[in-house]
């Protein structure tokens, strides 16, 4: 190098970090607009702050800069959105930033507090409700009340037609004060119907339109051209309960809305004091709408007591499938879904650019968390919690298969978010809905005590205008699904992970799934479901353990070029039925997760988390046998499938037992009943002898599920599943779990 050469290096060191300094000398900090509860006037200052909407309009004079618009401690009461547009946007690579002040735990709130409670003769508290105000939900003290419901009422009374339903009699409906305040709440396969009574004559009902003719068949809207789950259908087994008037209030915790004399009535539960309690009513729909609007950041923010007002109409809740309704007393014909009406949400953004959410919570609310919609790209939902939900969490995308350029959902992520409880009140909902995206990304979520389905990621049914859309490169990674299509709620033929659609380039990878329709009733609800036309998939590295049925579906042969492998599993499934598609190198009926697995499993997820470790089964390795077979061999019940069935003649006392080889210490037997759900009433006996003559005894009545769960703590070489009456012994799995130590 030459002096000069030196000389000049020398300088270029010494101005280049002061060229750096002056760099970020220049450039502005962010303008900061604070905002409080109580806020008023325009300044927005810290010892001035304004109220969300004069923060709004003061941050739109300022260009050139970050914006902060911090929002102080407490909670916001919103009697309307608050409405973010393109004006509200980042400009010129800035970015504009609503969130919690340093410390502070804002709360946006659409509800509306119920005072002045009188007590009744009976222990029943009332309170008037303002106008304007229809009380759906009720938060006594912060805990959710439930809408005062019935027995169920099967369909050999309540019989339902395309007009109505017969069983007012029987159900003492008919003597009700009130009828046409109620309404009748129906579960069919993966749909939830609400719909309210709109007439009784005699043991005849009739109920809100159009609410019962998008519920019922014939209109040639109601769904897929071979669906046969409306209420009018084969599939229809009666009405779980009717909900909402005053001679079915009698369980502490309920309440019943009178629309006629706009009264609230509640039966408290024990320690409640309704002169002292805090009642809120979700008021407002939505909290938040972000229109047009990119570079935007909301972060910090609470999100409670929002509404959802359409149930409530004679629209009602014609439920189709993951949330979404049937709406409107007519429209276009419609087998694919395209027409469907998403749930209201507390935050809803529509042709979003660059919208980042993060840090939210979503808490108590009468529809859903959030909705990215109408082509909004590249945005995000991240490291939120959602919890207490009438409907869903988080809904993505449109139903459109072939949108428009600028309304295609794209390149959007939903990750590290924590779910919980949600579809409390519409239980078709699922906790991450998307339609029709691309580039999706659905990371390290943690979901957990869903009604039905964990992420639902594609739409379409393989309907012709929806067999080729922009569905495509979509990732579902690392999320921990726990406790999801809970039995209780009825709702079937789902899955933890769900898909529809042909999208090629969609991975679905390194989740953990444990008890998804764990327990069931019926031989549904799968692990990883590649419903209809889902094509294109790779299934790889998953961890999927006590599911209901498969923990892989694809059962359809439209459904083509999916590929599972490096799977780990406790149970096997059938091979996947669509062309070209392929099951290779899974790691199948595990009676342990090994170290690989488990490590798996433990990085999945918000947070981490160990996994539940499976219990040795001791049956596997002894001899099964039954007191006769009908085409169906008694080793299929300790194969380590749930998916293959033994199977006996029907006769009395007819048996299906196992010899374990040595007597071992007997801690729990687990029983998985047949894909057609056949054994029921039956000892379950355990034995030294071979005779019996020494067995311990366990009666069960009723149905086995998938599975049922019996304790013991014995001694025994054999164990015998007998039937008390006359029938068959059908069993998908037994599993023999030694005693703990």
């Amino acid at each position: 190098m030459t002096v000069g050469a030196c000389a000049f290096a020398a300088l270029a060191a010494v101005i280049a970090p002061q060229s750096a300094a002056q760099s970020a000398q220049a450039a502005p900090r962010p303008k900061i607009f604070h905002v409080a509860p109580d806020g008023s006037g325009a300044s927005c200052t810290a010892t001035r702050p304004c109220s969300p909407q004069a923060a709004r309009d003061a941050a739109r004079t300022v260009s050139g800069r970050d914006i902060r618009v911090e929002l102080a401690d407490g909670t916001y009461e919103m009697s309307q959105p608050l409405e973010l547009g393109a004006a509200d946007s980042g400009r010129d690579g800035h970015t504009v930033t609503w969130t919690a002040a340093p410390g502070a735990q804002p709360v946006f709130s659409g509800g509306r507090a119920l005072t002045g409670w009188s007590e009744a003769a009976d222990g029943t508290w009332t309170a008037d409700v303002p106008e304007g105000v229809t009380p759906r939900q009720l938060f006594v003290d912060g805990k959710r009340a439930v809408r005062a419901r019935g027995d169920a009422c099967a369909a050999t009374t309540c019989d339902a037609t395309k007009t109505g339903m017969t069983g007012a009699t029987a159900t003492g409906i008919d003597k009700w004060r009130r009828p046409t305040g109620a309404e009748a709440v129906i579960k069919i396969r993966w749909r939830d119907y609400h719909c309210r009574i709109a007439s009784v004559d005699g043991d005849r009902m009739t109920f809100a339109q159009p609410c019962w003719t998008n519920s019922a068949s014939g209109t040639d809207r109601t769904g897929p051209a071979w669906d046969s789950t409306t209420v009018d259908s084969a599939r229809y087994s009666g009405v779980a309960f009717f909900e909402n008037a005053r001679e079915l209030l009698d369980r502490p915790g309920e309440f019943v809305w009178n629309a006629d004399d706009r009264t609230v009535t509640y039966l408290p539960r024990k320690g409640e004091d309704m002169r002292r309690a805090g009642v809120l009513t979700p008021e407002t729909e939505r909290l938040m709408v972000v229109d047009g609007a990119h570079d935007l950041r909301v972060q910090g923010i609470g999100f409670a007591h929002a509404a959802y007002a359409q149930p409530s109409t004679d629209e009602g809740y014609a439920g189709t499938q993951a949330g979404l309704t049937l709406t409107g007393a007519s429209g276009p014909v419609d087998h694919a879904g395209r027409h469907y009406t998403k749930p209201s949400a507390a935050l809803t953004v529509r042709g979003g650019r660059h919208v980042a959410v993060t840090g939210a919570e979503f808490t108590q609310l009468g529809g859903a968390g959030v909705i990215f919609e109408e082509g909004t790209k590249d945005s995000s939902v991240t490291r939120s919690r959602f919890t207490d939900l009438s409907s869903g969490a988080v809904y993505v995308g449109d139903t459109e298969p072939k949108p428009d350029a600028d309304l295609a959902g794209e390149r959007n992520t939903v990750a590290y978010n924590t779910i919980r409880r949600t579809g409390v009140e519409y239980t078709d909902a699922v906790g991450i809905w998307a339609g029709y995206e691309a580039g999706l990304r659905v990371d390290h979520n943690t979901l957990d005590d869903l009604p039905y389905s964990g992420i639902s990621v594609g739409w379409g049914w393989n309907q012709p205008e929806a067999q080729k859309s922009v569905l495509r490169d979509n990732r579902i990674t690392a999320n921990r699904i726990t406790n999801v299509m809970r039995v209780e709620h009825a709702q079937h033929d789902g899955g933890a992970i769900y898909t529809q659609g042909a999208q090629p380039g969609t991975v679905v990878s390194g989740n953990y799934i444990n008890r998804s329709a764990y327990g069931n009733t019926e031989r549904d609800g799968n692990g990883i479901y590649l419903d209809e036309q889902s094509s294109y998939i790779r299934v790889e590295g998953n961890v999927i353990t006590r599911v209901g049925y498969k923990w892989v579906s694809n059962w359809a042969d439209y459904g083509i070029r999916n590929h599972a492998t490096g799977n780990w599993t406790d149970t096997d499934a059938p091979a996947l039925t669509g062309t070209g598609s392929t099951m290779k190198d899974n790691h199948t009926k595990l009676d342990r997760l090994p170290s690989r697995a488990l490590a798996v499993a433990a990085r999945a997820g918000a947070h981490g988390a160990p996994a539940e470790q499976l219990r040795p089964d001791l049956a596997r390795a002894g001899t099964a046998s039954q007191s006769s077979t009908d085409g169906a061999a008694a080793a299929y019940a300790t194969d380590g499938d749930t998916s293959t069935d033994t199977r006996t003649l029907s006769r009395p006392g007819a048996w299906w037992q196992v010899d374990l080889g040595e007597t071992r210490g007997v801690g729990q037997v687990e029983i998985w009943n047949d894909t057609s759900m056949t054994t029921a009433d039956f000892d379950v006996q355990l034995a030294r002898s071979a005779d019996f003559s020494d067995a311990t005894t366990l009666h069960f009545t009723g149905r086995a599920l998938r599975p049922t769960l019996l304790d013991t703590d014995a001694e025994a070489r054999y164990i015998r599943i007998k039937l008390t009456g006359t029938g068959r012994v059908a069993l998908a799995h037994v599993l023999v779990h030694p005693a703990r130590t």
